[in-house]
């Protein structure tokens, strides 16, 4: 079994390379549909500000580890019926300590990195959930200083650089993909 967590700035790509894992037969686990479900479920309206308050509440109550014991279950009900998993999201070094252990050498680290004036043009140019450049700005700065985000990006076990077309990024990740087929 091989578990694809990737990592990286808000509008590296994470979200294209899970839509192109998927398509090469990976099963998913996006951790943000956990922050997007609680919106949800409050009655909230999905925007920047409800998203960070309620990334905040979960963290909160389940510590900085929060979306990854809140989808273990899920990822290993997954694990029973496949052997390609991917997740989509991952952001503090405790949630990566937490998986590490229950899935111990399976888990694979892969950022997916673009310079951050491209991920700004993405974000503002995203249909769904725009963010333009200072709210973009604000998130990049929160995620640096207080989710500990550097421990995975640093810890990564791949880059894939996402600066240039999409068959760049399809073609880096069937790279490594490969070396675990």
């Amino acid at each position: 079994m091989i578990i694809l967590a990737l990592i990286g700035m808000c509008g590296a790509g994470k979200s294209a390379a899970a839509h192109y894992l998927k398509q090469k037969s990976f099963e998913g686990v996006y951790f943000g549909s956990l922050t997007l479900a609680e919106i949800e479920r409050r009655g909230l309206e999905p925007n920047e500000e409800n998203e960070k308050k309620m990334r905040k509440t979960l963290r909160e109550k389940h510590g900085m580890g929060a979306f990854a014991k809140l989808s273990i279950n899920k990822i290993k009900k997954m694990a029973e019926s496949v052997d390609k998993i991917y997740i989509d999201g991952l952001y503090s070094w405790e949630e990566y300590l937490i998986l590490s252990e229950e899935f111990k050498s399976s888990i694979k680290l892969i950022q997916i990195y673009a310079e951050k004036k491209t991920r700004y043009h993405r974000l503002a140019n995203r249909k769904h959930r725009p963010l333009f450049l200072e709210e973009a700005q604000q998130r990049d700065i929160n995620e640096i200083e207080h989710l500990q985000k550097g421990g995975p990006i640093a810890f990564c076990d791949h880059l894939v650089d996402n600066n240039k077309r999409l068959a760049v990024l399809h073609q880096q990740l069937d790279s490594i993909v490969d070396k675990y087929s």
